[in-house]
């Protein structure tokens, strides 16, 4: 497997990551000092934030799940897919009972961003197609 990452997760050395199709980088660091904690995602010149304790609850989520799952990523004004992760994201049945994303305009995108930070950690298996990308835990 082609490792594509790379930084420690820390606000100076931020984990270096590429999307599922593996076509633009981005950056996440942990804010551990924000109440609650935070990851900070940073796509260009737009900052997303979510619950960092997506770390826990997605794997988790993939391992009951117990296959492959669509990641389906939509911007916060699209509905996604019934049954993706990203409808999981927002779903009021989940851990945190609605929205892991934080910044309000900017919450969708989860399955996009968040999986390929797994994938660096360990925690779960994620395709890189074109499209239609699915992930599963380890």
């Amino acid at each position: 497997m082609t490792k594509h990452w790379s930084g420690k997760g820390t606000k100076d050395d931020p984990w270096k990551l590429k999307t599922p199709p593996l076509t633009a980088e981005y950056t996440i660091h942990r804010d551990d000092e924000s109440d609650p904690p935070l990851l900070v995602c940073q796509v260009g010149s737009t900052k997303l934030t979510y619950l960092a304790r997506v770390l826990e609850d997605l794997p988790a989520m993939l391992k009951k799940h117990g296959d492959w799952m669509l990641l389906g990523s939509a911007d916060e004004g699209k509905e996604p897919a019934e049954g993706t992760v990203e409808a999981w994201g927002r779903a009021k049945t989940n851990p945190v009972g609605g929205w892991y994303g934080q910044r309000k305009g900017y919450r969708g995108r989860l399955a996009m961003y968040v999986p390929p930070l797994l994938e660096a950690l360990g925690k779960v298996e994620l395709e890189h197609n074109a499209k239609n990308n699915r992930v599963r835990a380890k």
